[in-house]
């Protein structure tokens, strides 16, 4: 009885969580995907996942993914530490202004090319 027990936890535990809010940003070579999703009680909690799509030495693609799971009580302290980061960079960054407008350049190209790219043709990527 106690592997049942075992069996039904492991079952739980690997269902997906439900994803109650996502946003994906494009940008340059990297996808961005902010997901709000739930925990057990129902409480949000936010993924940060980057995407970078690359390619092995027989020429197939695949997927890098980096994610960061972040809750609720870390919010402010992270939003905090981000805008912190993102400021210093702007006021101290001596190539600032170059890099955001090349950065800008590359959006529109990229934008002009795959517009029609859904959220779905994406979802074997994620985890």
């Amino acid at each position: 009885m106690m592997e049942d027990g075992i069996e039904k936890k492991e079952e739980f535990n690997n269902q997906p969580r439900e994803e109650i809010f996502s946003e994906a940003v494009r940008a340059g070579k990297r996808t961005y995907f902010f997901d709000v999703k739930a925990t057990r009680r129902n409480d949000y909690y936010l993924t940060i996942t980057e995407s970078k799509k690359k390619f092995n030495r027989e020429g197939n693609s695949f997927y890098e993914k980096h994610k960061i799971f972040l809750y609720k009580e870390d919010f402010e302290k992270f939003a905090a530490g981000l805008t912190s980061a993102i400021d210093y960079i702007k006021k101290n960054n001596p190539q600032g202004d170059a890099v955001e407008h090349v950065s800008n350049n590359s959006e529109t190209k990229i934008e002009e090319k795959f517009t029609n790219i859904e959220f779905e043709d994406l979802e074997e990527t994620k985890s």
